[in-house]
């Protein structure tokens, strides 16, 4: 059970007592990536989950044609490799190191199931989470497939808004302080850096949306 739980921030991992999470620290030793290191590749062998202590990581595959699709940039106290838990035998996306101090915590699904037979809360949380992701990357390959770029773009907004966003009472508007470049947003949403930031100076000239590098505010009257 050890190399786990001290993520205070993250529900998921409030369910063991406090007072271990420094001594699961202390006797694990975390795995550590630069950036555009693989933390695995499609077709590896799938018997651990992974918990994010620090940077972000990119999850993707590479279709027939070699075209790279991005389906998550995940940041810290994230999990990923989940499939593992349910059965999955070979990996059908490849994890890719997206910052130069990237820190791992890897769990072998042996540990995680021990983990879920002898708490059901944390089962059921631990399913409700991967629930939750599915249906969250269905909609995003919904979009990719079936919306134009701007509708991309204007749903893209309104998830990261109720992911990372706060209403700012004194302006009536929506902030949104997020941990993503430009680059991963094009990615995550389909098109070009270059059609990206024609996308977001068309919002922002029609007083839709301001921006800079980490924050995002989405004005009341687009509400």
């Amino acid at each position: 059970m050890k190399a786990l739980w001290f993520f205070e921030d993250v529900n998921l991992f409030k369910l063991l007592c406090p007072h271990k999470f420094k001594e699961y620290k202390a006797c694990h030793t975390f795995d550590k990536y630069k950036k555009q290191d693989y933390i695995y590749f499609q077709d590896d062998s799938s018997n651990k989950v992974y918990l994010i202590e620090n940077g972000k990581v990119k999850i993707g595959y590479y279709t027939e044609n070699g075209e790279e699709v991005v389906k998550a940039i995940l940041t810290k106290g994230e999990l990923f490799g989940e499939k593992a838990i349910l059965g999955e035998r070979r990996r059908e996306e490849f994890a890719q190191s997206l910052d130069n101090q990237t820190s791992i915590c890897p769990v072998g699904v042996d540990t995680m199931h021990e983990l879920m037979r002898d708490n059901q809360t944390f089962s059921f949380r631990v399913y409700k989470f991967i629930g939750f992701k599915f249906k969250k990357l269905e909609r995003r390959l919904q979009l990719l497939l079936f919306k134009d770029s701007k509708t991309r773009l204007m749903e893209f907004l309104e998830e990261l808004c109720s992911d990372y966003g706060y209403y700012c009472q004194e302006k009536g508007d929506h902030v949104i302080n997020h941990p993503y470049t430009q680059k991963d947003i094009a990615s995550l949403i389909g098109v070009s850096r270059p059609t990206l930031n024609i996308l977001m100076n068309e919002l922002k000239e029609a007083d839709v949306i301001d921006f800079n590098r980490r924050q995002i505010r989405i004005f009341s009257t687009s509400a």
